[in-house]
């Protein structure tokens, strides 16, 4: 809530007061107004514990300004982290004055218990002074302007304390509460304990926030030393990997650095995350002009800014030079010399070297390219006689490798009748003559390669009944068979079938439809 970190207690008593709200919305007995006396305790013990530490932290400075030879700027922070606890002393003593004057007026402490107020249970009195006579704008107003005066006195971001229920996101949302203001909110048909828990609270929020701007000004004195208290030994080899019977190499050295500064750190101009005073260098090697040995020599500038005693920026840099190797692009296929021309080649491009980092991406001039369902897999439809397939990750170059392309093998046409194909040298009987089937048979290579195009059909043709020189009859086929039970009736022995073939369709990967030029073959079929 300060921009401080709370102790366990701190949060433990914290969550049991927001509960105990709840329960006291809900029924006011005796024993809850018993924990509230528990939790006002507890949370003034806290508000003890914290305010020691906090002026602890101002003598820490004082040390610190004293060790330092009461500089002009180090005694500016000083007087800062003061006035901080000079304030919050008036706040406190304010939020206590208001305390008693509460009990006083309910009627004061319990005679046999001097320590417990006597009408715990009293909510009308309480309400009246803090709401119908505006002591809660007054506590308000003063809670707000020390979270305000903080954040100018530290330069740290300090939330208000003091909230309406509308600018609370507890009650923000909720209907019963979300347009009670402050007053309302904490102190309406609320009993006097619960409203002395809720002030004790506020001096918690008041200490927890002074606390979070001492710690920054504790953190300004001194702030343009720099003290190497950080020391880690450091090891930069000539290589991590060397090959067995030759010598490993490495400088060992030790590397300094201070954790009372906070350096800017920046590669190539761009800022880097700094831990633990060191920065954390990372970038994606780029591809580059890859001499003999497959390497291509990279450089990067880095800059490192810190305030030097003074108040001046010191800023060192250094230029690193290092070496981004050829990753080495494997290419699985069943063809992977070359790739058919419009048909779906299947590639499983592999780039060991960057392991699980491989988060591939593929363009291609010369075709088109489908990434598959599984990292590296892709399909290259070429369109062109050549082409060059690039391999990227995470948008960075990896390499190209160019391809020629095959133009796909024609099919095989081979007329059937059944299941046979037809004698073409000794010719078939004229009273077999019933029914014919042309059928186109893929490569045999090709089809091995590329089974799911290599998928090919007779479209049209037509059969001529030939006798002599002059044609009997005629049918056209628009697909791979054709009924000729018309021609056995006029058929005689000697005549002839001529088949002329005018289309035929290759079914690709993407089952897409595309003719195949193989002109007009001509079959011609001998009746006997």
């Amino acid at each position: 809530m300060a921009g401080g970190k709370e102790t366990p207690r701190q949060k433990m008593i914290g969550m049991m007061y927001l509960v105990l709200l709840a329960l006291l919305a809900l029924q006011v007995s005796n024993t809850v107004l018993e924990k509230f006396i528990f939790i006002n305790r507890s949370l003034e013990t806290t508000v003890e514990e914290t305010n020691v530490g906090n002026a602890n932290t101002v003598s820490r400075i004082q040390t610190q300004v004293t060790d330092a030879g009461n500089r002009a700027a180090d005694v500016k922070v000083l007087k800062s982290a003061q006035t901080v606890r000079e304030r919050t002393k008036e706040v406190l003593d304010n939020l206590n004055d208001l305390k008693e004057k509460l009990v006083e007026i309910t009627g004061g402490y319990d005679p046999e218990n001097p320590e417990v107020p006597q009408n715990v249970a009293d909510e009308e009195t309480m309400a009246n002074y803090m709401i119908n006579q505006k002591n809660g704008e007054e506590l308000q107003r003063v809670l707000n302007e020390y979270a305000a005066f903080l954040e100018e006195a530290s330069g740290i971001e300090t939330t208000p304390i003091a909230l309406d229920a509308k600018d609370n996101p507890v009650f923000a949302n909720d209907p019963n509460q979300r347009n009670k203001n402050f007053a309302e909110l904490n102190f309406a048909n609320t009993p006097l304990v619960a409203g002395l828990a809720t002030i004790t609270q506020f001096e918690t929020e008041v200490l927890l926030r002074e606390a979070a701007a001492l710690d920054k000004l504790a953190r300004d004195v001194g702030a343009q030393d720099i003290k190497f208290d950080v020391i880690v030994p450091m090891v930069t080899p000539e290589a991590k990997i060397v090959a067995a019977g030759t010598k490993y190499k490495a400088d060992l050295f030790v590397a300094a650095s201070s954790s009372g500064v906070d350096p800017e750190m920046y590669v190539n101009g761009k800022e880097i995350d700094v831990v633990g005073g060191m920065g954390k260098v990372e970038f994606i090697a780029s591809a580059g002009d890859y001499n003999e040995e497959g390497l291509a020599r990279k450089t990067y500038e880095s800059k490192i800014t810190v305030s030097a005693p003074g108040g001046n920026d010191t800023t060192f840099t250094a230029v690193q030079e290092y070496f981004v190797a050829k990753p080495v692009i494997q290419i699985q296929s069943a063809a992977v010399q070359a790739l058919y021309l419009q048909c779906g080649n299947e590639l499983n491009v592999q780039v060991p070297a960057l392991g699980t980092n491989y988060n591939p991406d593929f363009s291609a001039t010369g075709a088109t390219v489908y990434e598959g369902n599984k990292r590296g897999l892709v399909t290259v439809v070429p369109n062109a006689a050549d082409v060059v397939l690039t391999v990227k990750n995470d948008g960075t170059v990896l390499g190209a490798e160019k391809f020629g392309v095959r133009r796909v093998p024609k099919p095989e046409l081979v007329p059937y009748s059944g299941n046979q194909p037809l004698d073409l040298k000794t010719g078939v009987p004229a009273t077999r003559l019933r029914e014919l089937t042309m059928r186109a048979i893929a490569d045999e290579s090709f089809a091995e390669f590329l089974p799911k195009d290599a998928n090919f059909r007779v479209a049209e043709y037509t059969v001529y009944l030939a006798r002599g020189n002059r044609p009997v009859d005629n049918a056209k086929a628009s697909g791979p068979e054709i009924d000729l039970r018309r021609f056995a009736a006029k058929a005689k022995p000697g005549d002839r079938l001529v088949i002329e073939v005018t289309k035929v369709q290759r079914l690709n990967f993407r089952k897409e439809i595309i003719d195949v030029p193989m002109g007009t073959p001509i079959f011609t079929v001998q009746l006997n």
